[in-house]
């Protein structure tokens, strides 16, 4: 009988992220003792300006590239440390300083862009156009490089990114040294270095404590509900690069089943029995995870689904569907958007006369005088246990499941689907295939959904002409079923 780890709750107390830190900090410290040069005690935490005056001039010992490559790392490692020794409000004046006082030299950049006008032969203009691409490279840039070459300094990088990301939205500088450093990070994250493997139970405990810390679409509830999760009619897939080869990138969990499933409770229940994995027909995939905040806006997602297809129907023969039982994240932020707007307005209500009637009989019945907007269906959708009230999902089912329908498909931004998985799946080529009423009923999927889910299908031969369609002209591939919905008022 296979040995379980300790309960989650049982865990030695030190986080992943404070574990991965310690054994980050080890490592640069011994590579750092390379160095030649002194660079004094480490910083206050919060970076005050006497110490940041020393960083800088650490900063520009780096980029001076002063001996041989030893020196060079062990430099890169030092300021490393120094970096991770701060507390978030010296680590925001360390990335202010780097964005700020090693960005393009722009006197620099015009000298050498009149010497570019000037050159009188091609010859020479050739010269003056790399001096220009030079000048044009902020110092950050290749001061930022310099963690390629250490150990874990990938994942730093794209630990410091997701730091970046909180503070770029309101911080000019911020913004341009995230997006110097999303252009590194893209260049090294292109798909052709990802590496795809299977997750088994077998695999490393850290990695599997890392799927579990990851995982962002249902929680793992701990050791068990992986293990029944990585069984034998379930597979778990996930990107790995060479420079971080035991963090995932980006992970899918499937189910092999017969038939497309419509409610995750049935799917992750625990009492379940195994299914053989050789009789099944369908493949559901129920969570993709993006494993690393750090490479937000780096999709490699798409490669991800069509590699573990091609595993799948080799391993698989049998397969005829590939399909997602996907959340719909966006849809009640919509609607509360909507119903808000609703009540301000005299123009109009998202609800029909006859809609409203009966969600009016609700409150009637119940001896509550009725609101007359959609203000009475969220006050609905805000009782405690809705879902399970006969009487309520009788009236509200086909009221939902229109207004989701007109959400998925018709609440667009710009050409884009709203929902964000939506834009991911039809993105990718799926086709909306079917809407399913309460398909998850946890808090979470109450509170975001409404308790709807939805299968995206990935019909292979379909798949091409479906990402054309949706990337070019927003067109979204939606079945009948689905479309139905929209002129459904129950």
């Amino acid at each position: 009988m296979t040995q379980l780890p300790a309960p989650l709750e049982e865990q030695p107390s030190p986080s992943l992220f404070d574990r991965t830190l310690e054994n980050l900090r080890s490592a640069w410290r011994d590579i750092a003792a390379f160095s030649r040069e002194a660079v004094g005690a480490m910083p206050r935490p919060h970076l005050p300006r006497e110490d940041a005056d020393r960083l800088r001039v650490q900063m520009q010992a780096c980029l001076a590239g002063r001996g041989g490559e030893v020196s060079a790392r062990a430099r890169a490692a030092e300021l490393g440390r120094t970096y991770l020794s701060l507390d978030s409000t010296g680590r925001r004046n360390f990335l202010t300083i780097l964005s700020r006082d090693f960005d393009v030299d722009r006197a620099t950049v015009d000298q050498a862009v009149d010497a570019f006008h000037k050159a009188p032969d091609p010859v020479l203009r050739g010269k003056a156009e790399r001096k220009l691409r030079e000048a044009l490279e902020p110092g950050r840039m290749r001061l930022l490089t310099q963690f390629n070459g250490l150990p874990e300094g990938v994942k730093f990088l794209v630990d410091m990114r997701a730091q970046l990301l909180e503070w770029a939205a309101d911080d000019p500088l911020m913004a341009a040294l995230e997006a110097d450093l999303k252009t590194l990070l893209k260049n090294w994250f292109d798909v052709g270095f990802l590496e795809l493997r299977r997750i088994t139970w077998d695999s490393p405990a850290a990695l599997l404590e890392k799927l579990i810390a990851y995982e962002a679409v249902h929680a793992i509830r701990g050791w068990q509900d992986l293990k029944d999760r990585l069984d034998s009619d379930r597979r778990c897939f996930a990107f790995f690069h060479p420079r971080m080869p035991d963090e995932p990138l980006i992970f899918v969990e499937v189910a092999l089943v017969s038939g497309m499933s419509d409610n995750v409770q049935t799917l992750l229940d625990e009492a379940a029995p195994v299914q053989d994995p050789q009789a099944a027909d369908t493949a559901i995939f129920y969570s993709i995870s993006n494993a690393q905040k750090g490479l937000a806006g780096i999709s490699f997602g798409n490669f991800l689904i069509k590699r573990v297809v091609d595993s799948l129907t080799a391993e698989f023969p049998k397969l005829k569907y590939f399909a997602t039982l996907s959340p719909i994240p966006g849809f009640r932020r919509w609607l509360d958007g909507e119903m808000t707007a609703a009540e301000a307005s005299d123009d109009g209500d998202i609800l029909t006369t006859s809609e409203r009637a009966r969600i009016a009989d609700l409150f009637t019945d119940a001896g509550i005088l009725p609101p007359e907007t959609a203000a009475g269906l969220a006050a609905v959708l805000d009782r405690p246990g809705w879902h399970r009230d006969e009487a309520i999902v009788k009236v509200v089912k086909p009221i939902l499941m229109r207004l989701c329908a007109t959400y998925l498909i018709e609440a667009k931004a710009g050409k884009r689907a709203r929902d964000p998985v939506a834009h991911f799946h039809l993105s990718n080529g799926a086709r909306m295939e079917r809407l399913n009423w309460l398909g998850d009923t946890s808090e979470n999927g109450l509170r975001q959904s409404a308790g709807m889910m939805i299968n995206y299908r990935y019909k292979l031969a379909d798949i091409e002409s479906n990402h054309e369609a949706y990337t070019g002209d927003g067109n979204i591939n939606v079945s009948s079923y689905v479309r139905a919905h929209l002129k459904s008022t129950g």
